[in-house]
């Protein structure tokens, strides 16, 4: 059993508590079971500048400002989005796996095909405001939503999991510093 530090929300609030891959599958979302969650973990971040720390290639803000890009896509269109091919077979079945397990996994550096460069200079307030604009306008979305650029026609109880499994993977790089 691999153990890993994590940012736990519950009714409490935030806690970092260790917690346990088990072998077997999830279907709740692990990290983030609920938008409101993610919504809190994120402001998390900005509420306590310092404490939170990027574990690797990208910084906070960045990591934040592409979470905002995949959201604001999935309501506008993907740039450069996979062929039809592509989506209905590898990007279909790959979500089918990530949905099953409740956790994605990605190159946590790539960026969205396309999609316009992220600042490494960028503020973690804006991009916080951003993110959470962007979750906030997808939770209040009635109408349809743009295909994945790879996964194809999602629709809104899927496009929540992958936006949810997404922010969470790259929640795997996120640590609390201990206090000194």
């Amino acid at each position: 059993m691999q153990r890993r530090g994590i940012l736990v929300v519950g009714s409490a609030g935030l806690l970092g508590l260790p917690s346990l891959t088990a072998c077997s599958p999830m279907r709740e979302v692990q990290t983030f079971p609920t938008l409101a969650s993610a919504m809190q973990a994120i402001e998390a971040l900005v509420s306590a500048p310092g404490v939170w720390k990027p574990t690797g290639a990208w910084t906070l803000a960045q990591m934040l400002e592409h979470a905002a890009q995949s959201v604001e896509y999935s309501l506008r269109g993907f740039p450069q989005p996979k062929g039809a091919l592509f989506q209905t077979t590898v990007g279909k079945a790959a979500f089918a796996v990530f949905d099953a397990r409740g956790r994605m996994s990605h190159g946590l550096a790539d960026p969205i095909p396309g999609a316009p460069a992220i600042d490494a200079k960028a503020p973690l307030e804006a991009a916080a405001a951003r993110a959470l604009s962007a979750l906030r306008e997808f939770e209040a979305h009635r109408g349809t939503l743009a295909p994945h650029f790879a996964y194809g026609a999602l629709d809104k109880a899927q496009y929540t999991r992958a936006h949810l499994m997404h922010l969470a993977n790259h929640w795997d790089e996120v640590r609390k510093e201990p206090a000194a």
